[in-house]
């Protein structure tokens, strides 16, 4: 399984994720993903600049570590064309080392376009449509779409790579594999189920990367580390059927007013032992994942964290 780091724009600044992704290339991580928020989850993490220009100053700064959003919306905020374009541009400064992660996005993000927030399955079609989009682009010469959602006129991407850009779906069960399985070229998930590893196979009818993602808290202090993910990450929780529907960080405090930090260290690995880290990594391993990706909470505690993996957590897993 391949380990990643994750550039969480939550909680860095430009300047900063760009430093911690050439510092995760020197730590031997294989690929880095990165968020993509007009809002941070929870005030305290008190970040959220716009992914795709971090990501292209990360291309310039690092030579060979894979790159991926995880995931980007392309269906209210950005104009699925428009991502396509973006996604192009990033697999040619990256020289072809870029995933397009993409998912069905949340309120939080979304209603800052002002029209409104569709249900589920609303959004689940607009997605649909938004990858033929892409798909559409990608393929070369000009292209029009006239779906229920979308409509795309005359639209022709000039730059494109000679390596065609990979698009990874972000799906949470039975319905979501089925729709964007044929869609995709690799699942993204955040829980270590080996029903989604196997169905997302069998619908595509041939193996194909599963990238996963885990939380952490690393720290020499266990107890400074607790403190610390419940403050910033007490929002994980909720699960993502909540999470995508709530509307701003005001609310996501209001929903987690009642999680208390041992409720957070039950369920994130905290402190300095990196057998609980070993533990949730070999779950995912188990359940079918190809790919995983490591969250360290905390803006101002990476240096330290990519230290540990440098010298400690990577070598253990080979």
């Amino acid at each position: 399984m391949r380990m990643g780091y994750t550039l969480m724009t939550e909680q860095a600044g430009p300047v900063e994720l760009v430093r911690h992704a050439a510092g995760a290339e020197q730590a031997g991580f294989s690929f880095a993903v990165s968020s993509d928020h007009y809002f941070p989850w929870l005030a305290e993490q008190g970040h959220a600049p716009n992914a795709w220009t971090v990501l292209g100053a990360v291309a310039n700064a690092t030579s060979t570590i894979d790159l991926m959003t995880y995931v980007t919306c392309p269906i209210m905020r950005y104009h699925p064309a428009v991502v396509a374009q973006q996604a192009a541009t990033m697999q040619l400064l990256s020289g072809n080392r870029f995933t397009l992660g993409v998912g069905a996005g949340e309120n939080l993000n979304e209603h800052v376009v002002g029209r409104g927030w569709p249900p589920v399955n609303i959004r689940h079609e607009m997605l649909a449509e938004a990858l033929q989009v892409i798909h559409g682009l990608f393929d070369g010469g000009y292209f029009n779409y006239a779906g229920a959602h979308f409509r795309v006129d005359a639209a022709k991407l000039w730059d494109l790579p000679s390596v065609r850009t990979p698009v990874a779906v972000a799906v949470s069960g039975e319905q979501s594999v089925s729709r964007f399985a044929p869609l995709g070229d690799a699942m993204i998930a955040v829980e270590p189920d080996s029903d989604l590893c196997s169905a997302w196979d069998s619908a595509r009818g041939v193996p194909s990367r599963k990238i996963g993602q885990l939380p952490v808290c690393w720290d020499t202090d266990r107890a400074a580390a607790v403190k610390r993910a419940h403050e910033q990450f007490r929002w994980f929780g909720g699960g993502w059927k909540v999470n995508a529907e709530l509307p701003d960080v005001t609310s996501f405090a209001a929903a987690t007013a009642y999680v208390t930090p041992e409720d957070v260290a039950l369920s994130i690995p905290c402190g300095p032992d990196p057998e609980p880290i070993l533990a949730q990594i070999d779950e995912y391993a188990k359940a079918g994942f190809t790919d995983l990706a490591l969250v360290q909470i905390g803006g101002d505690h990476q240096d330290a964290f990519l230290d540990f993996a440098k010298t400690t957590l990577l070598p253990a897993l080979t």
